[in-house]
């Protein structure tokens, strides 16, 4: 596991670029809120946690699989599954222009029950911390079990949207990591890599 210096540190600079939605020991979604126009319901990330241990589902969730036709079993593989990234490179691609055209593209489908506007902070915290916490491995459910806030509000239309562009598992990581780069082609590597803030570049002479 990493060291608590290391946490506090990577806490500390995530402080820094403005993240203020809670505490280290609140850091943890306790629901998800699937929200379109007036309807709302949620499901306690707690289930999906029990789905990920025992591959069986509880509640309003087994009711959502049986429904969608999806096999526990299957979902609880998924949920299982972790990728493993340098904690460092990801705290620094986040902040650059392709890392926060990203987090703008994922924070248009989930963030903070209404509070939209801190969806990118929250993505960038939930990311590196879960990374920090699960030793350069992350998960969807150490995602969730970092995420700064108890409730996570995902956005019915702008998935639905996004899955109507992406049909496999493949075209949806494809989608999320290609599609920011569109705004950026005109640039080339080294602005694309510095922050989304700062100084602009200098003009080139005639």
């Amino acid at each position: 596991m990493p060291s608590r210096s290391l946490r506090n540190q990577l806490l500390a600079a995530l402080m820094g670029l403005g993240l203020s939605l809670g505490s280290p020991a609140a850091f943890a979604a306790e629901n998800l809120v699937f929200v379109s126009g007036a309807f709302r319901r949620s499901i306690p990330v707690a289930d999906l946690e029990h789905l990920a241990t025992t591959g069986e589902a509880r509640g309003l969730l087994s009711d959502v699989l049986r429904i969608s036709n999806q096999d526990p079993q299957t979902v609880s593989s998924l949920l299982n599954q972790s990728i493993a990234l340098p904690i460092t490179l990801v705290s620094r691609l986040l902040n650059t222009r392709i890392g926060e055209a990203l987090l703008q593209r994922l924070a248009q489908v989930v963030y903070p029950l209404k509070a939209q506007n801190q969806g990118i902070p929250a993505l960038r915290s939930a990311l590196v911390m879960g990374l920090v916490d699960g030793d350069g491995s992350l998960s969807a459910i150490s995602f969730l079990q970092a995420y700064p806030t108890q409730e996570l509000e995902v956005n019915i239309p702008a998935l639905l949207a996004v899955m109507q562009k992406a049909s496999s598992i493949s075209e949806l990581v494809r989608f999320f990591s290609e599609s920011p780069l569109d705004g950026l082609r005109g640039n080339n590597g080294e602005e694309a890599a510095q922050p989304p803030s700062g100084d602009p570049p200098p003009t080139a002479e005639p």
